[in-house]
């Protein structure tokens, strides 16, 4: 690859990490170009060497977002209701972003939460809509293999996934906007909890399987 080839994309590269950066923690409408290209240490004028909009970075930071989140990784896991239940209660998101690790899709969700920008929605319902089938991916194949009290009917499965992620993206919404951690905590537990109890985990298994998927994604 020639050196200018080669330079012009590592340019791009440090502008969407950036930009992934910022629009992960505040949403597009509140992150300007601005902050972003002095967050990469670039000057204002070289973002259009590389994007046509803000929007068109944004759809980028988006794709890449999806693409090479936690939960892309997971869902590549085994079949057990265990490793589910980390899949799509990856609350602890939250936390991640706090400590600057790569934020999963959720957060493209519940940034966007209300946004009239007609793109912006657009690429709020992608994001969904693939969370929604890889959701409906695993229920469907867990539940074939009797590993869910429900059977593995497709509308069953699309509303179970719904209320996944309903439960899901508003526990972390919420839980974003207070300042107190117990709260915080509490909340996110809540969903976790919701979410088993959905997926017909035993309340005798409950709480060590909610201990161990905390110990799991806590830091080390």
């Amino acid at each position: 690859m020639p050196n200018s080839t080669h330079r012009k994309a590592k340019s791009r590269e440090r502008i969407l990490r950036s930009a992934i950066e910022l629009f992960s923690r505040q949403g597009f409408e509140k992150v300007s170009i601005g902050q972003i290209m002095t967050l990469a240490k670039m000057t204002h004028g070289a973002f259009y060497a590389h994007f046509a909009s803000k929007e068109a970075l944004y759809h980028a930071s988006v794709q890449e977002t999806l693409e090479s989140s936690r939960a892309a990784r997971l869902v590549k896991g085994p079949l057990s209701v265990k490793h589910l239940t980390e899949l799509v209660a990856n609350c602890w998101n939250l936390q991640e972003l706090e400590r600057k690790r790569k934020p999963g899709p959720e957060s493209v969700l519940f940034n966007e939460i209300g946004n009239d920008n007609a793109e912006i929605r657009t690429l709020f319902e992608a994001s969904y809509l693939r969370m929604k089938k890889m959701l409906e991916t695993r229920l469907i194949a867990l539940s074939r293999l009797n590993k869910l009290p429900f059977e593995p009917d497709r509308e069953v499965i699309a509303d179970k996934s719904r209320a996944i992620l309903a439960s899901l993206v508003g526990a972390v919404a919420i839980a974003k906007s207070l300042p107190g951690e117990a709260e915080r905590q509490h909340i996110l537990n809540a969903a976790q909890r919701n979410i088993l109890q959905m997926l017909g985990v035993d309340e005798s298994e409950l709480e060590g399987m909610l201990g161990d998927i905390g110990r799991e994604q806590s830091p080390a």
